[in-house]
């Protein structure tokens, strides 16, 4: 394995944690305003979950240590996201 493919795949997997994420909050966010919650929240889920399954299939590439870097990534995309907007309701509140 080499370190380099193990890093790209550590930070593709911090984008698709960072999308999956901040598309949960943004979907969160339009729960009230929306005519239709509960079409909003399930087509969010099924596109946020089909574009990051599509991406961990593409990036393992049938390793199992791409996908565990991924996953690594992913985890940190959820941090990356979490932390700030937290940061930033704090502050408001």
């Amino acid at each position: 394995m080499n370190p380099i493919a193990l890093l790209s795949r550590m930070l593709a997997g911090m984008a698709l944690g960072g999308f999956f994420y901040l598309g949960l909050w943004l979907t969160v966010r339009q729960l009230v305003p929306t005519r239709h919650p509960v079409l909003l929240t399930v087509a969010s889920f099924w596109i946020r979950t089909l574009v990051v399954l599509t991406g961990f299939l593409y990036l393992m590439r049938g390793h199992w240590q791409y996908a565990i870097a991924c996953l690594i990534g992913f985890v940190m995309g959820r941090m990356a996201v979490s932390i700030p907007l937290r940061m930033h309701h704090e502050v408001k509140a």
